[in-house]
């Protein structure tokens, strides 16, 4: 059975990899400010549409890589690439992606795209699937969108509990994790793409 396949440390490192790159507690300042603008941020529907957009590349990204004869390994190297750019990101309070797509007065074009389902957690998914098994990604990455949306809802308690600096803090650290785990990546999939060789 599929289930026989859960493993609770992948399922741990899975959870913590997409949590530190959708970053959904960084974005709190950026969810205040798209209100503060007039946009609408519907925290269902800004969840749901970002679930169903993660779940569907998990499984046609596969699709897409058979399509163009790329085997996760190589895909996976690629991804840690971009890993390690998005961690820089977070470390060094850099911008390397811009963000020049639409702005319509619903939130949901800045946060489901390209905050919560971007680049970065697209490449996530797929080079996951190179080394855990997927009802493991796939539960990490339920459980995070139930942490999405439990954020989008309580934006403004969120705000007044916890500080800037400890938002700030937090960011940090989960920059150092998404680096190690991003060389992690890189090594354990350009070891297995020599053997093939």
């Amino acid at each position: 059975m599929i289930f026989d396949n859960i493993n609770i440390q992948q399922l741990a490192s899975a959870f913590l990899v997409l949590f530190a790159i959708i970053d959904i507690v960084g974005a709190v300042p950026i969810i205040i400010s798209l209100r503060e603008k007039g946009m609408d941020v519907n925290a269902r529907k800004t969840a749901t549409l970002s679930a169903i957009v993660l779940f569907a590349f998990f499984y046609a990204g596969d699709m897409l890589l058979r399509l163009f004869q790329v085997d996760k390994s190589s895909f996976a190297i690629a991804g840690a690439m971009v890993l390690f750019c998005l961690a820089i990101e977070m470390i060094l309070d850099i911008e390397i992606f811009k963000n020049n797509g639409p702005s319509k007065r619903s939130a949901i074009v800045p946060l489901v795209f390209p905050l919560i389902a971007g680049v970065g957690a697209f490449t996530t998914l797929l080079s996951l699937r190179g080394e855990y098994a997927d009802i493991n990604i796939l539960l990490a990455l339920l459980l995070n969108m139930i942490v999405v949306f439990v954020v989008l809802q309580m934006t403004e308690r969120i705000q007044r509990i916890v500080s800037t600096t400890v938002i700030y803090i937090i960011r940090k650290f989960f920059g150092f994790i998404l680096l190690a785990m991003a060389a992690r990546m890189f090594t354990v999939n350009l070891t297995q793409l020599i053997h093939q060789i």
